[in-house]
């Protein structure tokens, strides 16, 4: 679900300190877009919604749900946007957070 090679690339390209004040950012910026898409799932909207939460979750190994992103985006693209399972990439943003952050607490991320 989390890639911590990674999460642990990123730690040593931005440093420690840096990387602790990335991290609330990243997820400021994801549940901004995943509250959007939890209010008003705006089919017009959803390619775009689905590239940016990918390429966020890449950056901070949400390998599951970059890869879930990275299909509805897809699918967006070619005008399917009303098969793309919201409701189960929001649920899996929600499992890698816990993960991730279960991580980062136990070392995982050093």
């Amino acid at each position: 679900m989390i890639d911590w090679q990674r999460v642990n690339t990123l730690r040593e390209e931005i440093g420690a300190e840096d990387f602790d004040e990335v991290v609330p950012m990243f997820l400021e910026e994801v549940e901004e877009v995943t509250d959007q898409l939890r209010a008003q799932p705006d089919i017009a909207k959803l390619e775009d919604r689905m590239h940016f939460l990918k390429g966020s979750a890449v950056s901070l190994g949400f390998e599951a749900f970059s890869t879930m992103c990275g299909e509805g985006e897809t699918k967006a693209a070619a005008g399917d946007g009303s098969c793309v399972d919201v409701a189960a990439i929001l649920e899996c943003y929600e499992q890698s957070k816990s993960v991730f952050m279960a991580g980062l607490s136990s070392g995982l991320a050093a």
